[in-house]
């Protein structure tokens, strides 16, 4: 049994499961792996607690705390009700702020109508592959590569192709990389620069070689996180 419940005191619907008879997950979630991530950072815990020194390199979070100014502006975010659902894309103040960051400082003319406000960068990303890769689409990742890529493209139904980097071209796809990949099926490229995990850089010239490559695909989609 599985029961959706929606009341006007819940935030959110409620999904109620059998305990005794659990529902099938859907095939998306099955084919999908768990975050290689969370699992170490979980290990690195459990060693801790048993009084194991460990340096825990898995998860991404910051060595310092929000900064005070952070907190104070959304504590009064709240005094001030801004609380309520926002519109989808995002508050149209805060686009015009990201549209005018990114007329000054990266000089690129976006209107609020080609901006949205996620949650995170995860979410982002996500949403864009959901958006744009259909069943049997391919989506290129160069490795090493942020873990979750390939499992969010599994989830859209697509395939992904894993293009290995190595420590002699500084962990960077190269163009020739790159047009060898692409096929008929190929729908999108994830880049990410500076990269996660490695913190490689492409240069300008880098970038322009893939640039060629890409603009001379019309139906090829370009993340760049």
């Amino acid at each position: 049994m599985v029961a959706v419940i929606r009341k006007k005191w819940l935030p959110l619907p409620l999904v109620l499961l059998n305990k005794e008879k659990m529902a099938k997950l859907s095939d998306r979630l099955i084919r999908l792996a768990p975050s290689a991530t969370l699992v170490m950072s979980q290990k690195s815990n459990e060693m801790k607690a048993q009084g194991i020194d460990v340096i825990n390199m898995s998860v991404g979070e910051p060595d310092f705390n929000t900064p005070d100014a952070i907190k104070e502006s959304a504590k009064k975010a709240v005094d001030d009700n801004w609380s309520r659902y926002s519109p989808v894309p995002g508050y149209a103040d805060l686009r015009k702020a990201i549209s005018a960051k990114l007329k000054r400082e990266n000089n690129l003319d976006y209107s609020i109508n080609e901006i949205l406000v996620s949650n995170g960068a995860k979410q982002s990303v996500c949403n864009a592959i959901m958006a744009l890769v259909d069943e049997g689409d391919e989506v290129i990742i160069p490795a090493p590569y942020w873990v979750s890529y390939p499992q969010m493209v599994k989830l859209a139904g697509g395939q992904p192709v894993i293009v290995p980097t190595g420590f002699e071209q500084n962990f960077k796809m190269t163009a020739s990389q790159l047009e060898s990949a692409i096929t008929p099926k190929t729908r999108m490229l994830i880049i990410c620069s500076p990269s996660n995990p490695t913190g490689s850089v492409y240069t300008k010239e880098e970038l322009r070689a893939l640039a060629e490559i890409i603009t001379a695909h019309d139906d090829l989609f370009v993340v760049a996180d």
